[in-house]
C-alpha cells in the first residue's frame, strides 16, 4: 500500500507538470449563462443518453464496491488471484480501447457505445455465475470490453453540446450522473446482506435498460 501511495503520488506530479503546460484561451461570455441555460441547450439525443448512462452506471455501482469482497469471500479467489484478474481486465482494455475510438470516428461511434453498454450489463451476470477461475478470467475480459466504447461515448457528448457551452455541457452532463448514481453503492449493500449473489443479479436487468434506452433514442 506504501509503494502503491509513492507511485500515485509521483504519477500525480507527472500530470500537473503537463497539465500546467497546456494553454487554453478564455473566451469571455457576452451574457450570463446559467445552469438552466446548460440544460436547455442539451439535445433530446444527449438527454436519453444521460438516462441510458445512468442506468448503466446504476449497474456498475451496485456491484463495483463489492466485486473483491464476492470473489474473495463467496468464489474462494486469493488475494494474488484476484490481483491478476484485475491486471487481465486492464490489459483487455488496453488493447481495444485506442483501435476501436480510431474505428469509430469512421465506422460510428453508436455501435461502440452500445457494445459498451452491452459489456456493462453482462457483466455482474458473468461474474455472479463464474463457478470456476476459468469463468472468472472470461468475465473479467468482458469486465475489461466495458471500455471498448467510452471515447466514443465522451465524443457523443461532445458531438451533441453547443460549441459555445461544451466545457459547460460535460460538467453539467457528470454532475446529474454522479448525483443519480450516489445512491447505487448504499443499495448494493442492503441487496448484499440479503443475499451476495443479490446485487450482481439485480445490476444485470438494470444494465440491460441502460442498453435499450440507449439503443432506442439516441441517433448519432
Amino acid at each position: 500500500m506504501r509503494i502503491g501511495l509513492g507511485v500515485s503520488i509521483v504519477t500525480a506530479i507527472v500530470t500537473l507538470i503537463v497539465v500546467s503546460r497546456l494553454r487554453i484561451p478564455v473566451v469571455p461570455d457576452h451574457e450570463p449563462v446559467t445552469v438552466r441555460h446548460v440544460w436547455r441547450s442539451f439535445p433530446v439525443s444527449l438527454r436519453w443518453l444521460l438516462v441510458s448512462d445512468v442506468f448503466i452506471r446504476t449497474c456498475d455501482a451496485l456491484v463495483d464496491v463489492f466485486l473483491v469482497l464476492y470473489a474473495i469471500n463467496v468464489g474462494g479467489v486469493g488475494a494474488p488471484a484476484f490481483g491478476l484478474l484485475i491486471a487481465i481486465q486492464a490489459l483487455t482494455t488496453i488493447v481495444v480501447q485506442v483501435p476501436a475510438a480510431h474505428i469509430a470516428e469512421r465506422a460510428g461511434k453508436k455501435p461502440f457505445v452500445t457494445a459498451t453498454f452491452i459489456a456493462f450489463a453482462l457483466f455482474p451476470i458473468a461474474v455472479v455465475l463464474a463457478n470456476s477461475y476459468a469463468w472468472l478470467v472470461i468475465a473479467f475480459i468482458v469486465g475489461g470490453l466495458r471500455e471498448l466504447g467510452e471515447p466514443a461515448r465522451k465524443a457523443l457528448i461532445v458531438d451533441f453540446a453547443a460549441p459555445a457551452l461544451r466545457g459547460r455541457v460535460v460538467g453539467l452532463y457528470y454532475l446529474c450522473r454522479s448525483v443519480a448514481i450516489a445512491p447505487a453503492a448504499f443499495v448494493g449493500g442492503l441487496l448484499w446482506r440479503v443475499s451476495p449473489a443479490l446485487p450482481f443479479y439485480v445490476a444485470g436487468p438494470i444494465g440491460v435498460c441502460g442498453v435499450l434506452a440507449f439503443v432506442m433514442t439516441v441517433k448519432e
